[in-house]
């Protein structure tokens, strides 16, 4: 893959997108497109079937590119320079007719978005379908709650995988849509003003190419449009990691509420036999801070020197290749994460059974209609309560209907998961299933 990709982390499919002979075959996607445009037009002199036997005859030497590299110091001239050696000179004379180098480069990089945004969208509905799954197995679950990392009340496990789906499901739709409206082509020459080619040659060859045209170009595509794909993928690894750091904590030797897979032969440590980490958590913790950074690059990016300048190149050769191979990569190894995880139950029911002071806000409100009490003296008497209450402490609502000498509706485990099942299902409503859900 071009970038710094290493090994460990590269997936074959977006390594061959973004590999030389990727990033080529795109370069002569675009050149045919071209060529066909302006014979389409017609006016320019380009011979009937010039276009289709360059896609016919043309193939992409790797080689001959690097040798020609070498002596114009120029990628994209060596690359045009290797087509027309291919070609009759009727035809050769109308390589890159009429075009700059960023209309290739930027045309092509649009191409390559495509395909691995294709890819993306693959994978992150195979997580989603997960997702989906997951809540439904869950929805006779109650876990407790937490807030600031402390007890809070109880809930349905399925509500928090409801949550991961809804947040995921963003970010396939904006996938999505930026695959649609944002992906552009031009052909507007060397600073964006047509000197050559009209607007008309233009709009054939990005139609030619199922792209839409940029409105505005310099010489290049705005940069504002990478830094957009680049957010959105800083914004996925906010989730991913969200998700992780919640795996990671329900893991913790005095939680041990989830657990990561752990296969044969697997080791945790070194030295440690017992040990079992939750490493494909923390791997994917890690990767979305590397997502992250790559914003703030997209975003220098966006300032160039008036029409262009290429500070800009060497930094998304660098970076862009490596994003995109994260994303992919992270997708694919929370999909066998999900596939392998453990969800013990028995300690959930456990803990909500335990859980000091999880009904606390159900029996304020419960004494708020049934006494004369107000809001204020009926906080401070309950927080009181829990506060003291030490092992072996009185039921809390037993404690109340004494005190308060009322009746209170009381809350076992049956009870409570019927209600949090209730208010689940209005929950779910909100939320459209994964695609294949909705075909049943």
């Amino acid at each position: 893959m071009a970038g710094i990709m290493i090994a460990r982390y590269e997936c074959a499919d977006v390594a061959r997108i973004w590999s030389d002979a990727g990033k080529f075959g795109c370069f002569l996607q675009v050149e045919t497109a071209l060529l066909r445009a302006l014979e389409t037009a017609g006016g320019f002199g380009v011979p009937a079937g010039a276009a289709a036997l360059m896609q016919a005859t043309v193939r992409i030497d790797l080689a001959r590119i690097a040798e020609l590299e070498l002596r114009t110091q120029h990628d994209v001239v060596a690359f045009c320079e290797s087509l027309a050696e291919q070609l009759p000179p009727a035809v050769a004379r109308f390589v890159h007719f009429g075009a700059t180098s960023s209309d290739v480069i930027d045309t092509a990089l649009a191409l390559q978005l495509r395909a691995t945004l294709q890819i993306m969208l693959a994978e992150l509905q195979a997580v989603l379908r997960q997702l989906w799954a997951l809540a439904a197995q869950s929805e006779d679950v109650l876990c407790i709650g937490r807030s600031h990392g402390m007890y809070a009340e109880p809930m349905l496990l399925a509500q928090k995988w409801l949550s991961f789906y809804a947040e995921l499901q963003r970010r396939a739709a904006e996938w999505q849509h930026y695959a649609q409206h944002e992906l552009t082509a031009q052909l507007s020459g060397a600073v964006g003003n047509y000197t050559v080619l009209p607007p008309r040659v233009e709009a054939l060859l990005a139609a030619e190419l199922g792209l839409a045209v940029e409105p505005v170009s310099t010489q290049i595509i705005p940069r504002d449009r990478l830094a957009k794909l680049v957010g959105i993928n800083a914004l996925y690894a906010g989730g991913l990691e969200r998700l992780a750091t919640e795996i990671r904590l329900l893991q913790r030797s005095e939680v041990g509420e989830m657990a990561e897979g752990f296969g044969a032969g697997q080791r945790g440590s070194s030295t440690m036999p017992h040990k079992r980490n939750p490493v494909a958590s923390e791997n994917l913790t890690g990767i979305s801070r590397v997502l992250r950074s790559h914003v703030e690059i997209a975003l220098q990016n966006i300032v160039l020197w008036h029409e262009r300048d290429i500070s800009h190149s060497a930094a998304e050769r660098l970076y862009l290749p490596d994003n995109l191979g994260l994303v992919v990569y992270s997708l694919r190894r929370l999909q066998q994460l999900l596939a392998g995880l453990h969800i013990d139950r028995d300690a959930m029911r456990a803990r909500v059974a335990a859980a000091p002071g999880a009904h606390s806000s159900y029996y304020l409100h419960q004494l708020l209609q049934r006494t004369t009490a107000s809001r204020e003296e009926l906080y401070a008497r309950i927080q009181a309560l829990e506060f003291a209450a030490g092992p072996g402490a009185a039921d809390l609502g037993a404690q109340l209907e004494l005190e308060f000498k009322v009746q209170l509706p009381r809350l076992g485990y049956a009870e409570m998961l019927a209600h949090y099942q209730k208010q689940y299902q209005a929950v779910k409503l909100r939320v459209q299933p994964p695609a294949a859900e909705q075909q049943k």
